[in-house]
């Protein structure tokens, strides 16, 4: 039976391109040969379809997975309203904790597919509820993580913060990748050899200013599996 690797994804920032990132790297590893498997256990900002809710960045990960899957699989809780999560599901009385996630995602995490990406929602302590975030989840579970790092101003802060509540949370990060996403930052190469040098993780890529549909596959690597 083949090795199943499986990483959380997490961000500095929302709207840094988390789901690009995380498209991109389910698509190298279909190219490499393995079956890959998206998972974006909460999502808010989904509309109606004749289907039901439907998010974009979980319908990309599904577009992206090499492994099927059904969409109420990977995306057990799907909100309409685009706010944090710990907040639309107290107005919806839905129950998101450790706990929940954990029993939403038994069906997802019994599959056996070979490379599985779970990507968060926000930043690294995006709430969950008003005692445990996103973070108390991963560090349930144990997972490796990556770092999807939007390089703009306040980069570098927003980085090395979140690799140490990582660390201090007693997780492996296994791997960052830099996400251009201001096409018009002065001194950009200067801030991401910076990183490189002070991040404590290899570099999984460098990923330029991209078009709207452009695929991130190509400058990105796999991480590790320790």
């Amino acid at each position: 039976m083949a090795t199943i690797q499986r990483f959380f994804v997490t961000g500095t920032d929302t709207e840094i391109g988390k789901t690009r990132i995380t498209a991109g790297l389910l698509e190298k590893a279909g190219q490499l040969g393995l079956q890959s498997l998206g998972i974006k256990p909460v999502a808010s900002g989904s509309e109606m379809t004749k289907e039901g809710l439907r998010n974009e960045d979980a319908l990309a990960h599904q577009k992206a997975s090499t492994y099927p899957c059904d969409y109420a699989v990977i995306n057990p809780f799907c909100f309409a309203p685009a706010i944090a999560p710990h907040i639309v599901a107290e107005q919806e009385n839905v129950e998101l904790t450790v706990d929940s996630i954990n029993e939403a995602l038994k069906s997802a995490l019994a599959q056996s597919a070979e490379f599985v990406l779970i990507e968060g929602a926000g930043g690294w302590h995006t709430p969950l509820n008003q005692q445990e975030c996103y973070s108390d989840w991963v560090k349930a579970v144990d997972l490796p993580v990556i770092l999807v790092v939007g390089v703009k101003l306040g980069a570098i802060n927003h980085a090395l913060l979140t690799q140490e509540s990582i660390q201090k949370a007693g997780l492996r990060l296994a791997g960052w990748v830099a996400n251009c996403v201001d096409s018009d930052m002065p001194y950009q190469v200067e801030n991401i050899e910076y990183l490189k040098a002070h991040m404590q993780a290899p570099c999984l890529g460098v990923v330029s200013f991209l078009a709207e549909g452009d695929s991130a596959a190509d400058y990105l690597s796999l991480p590790s599996l320790k």
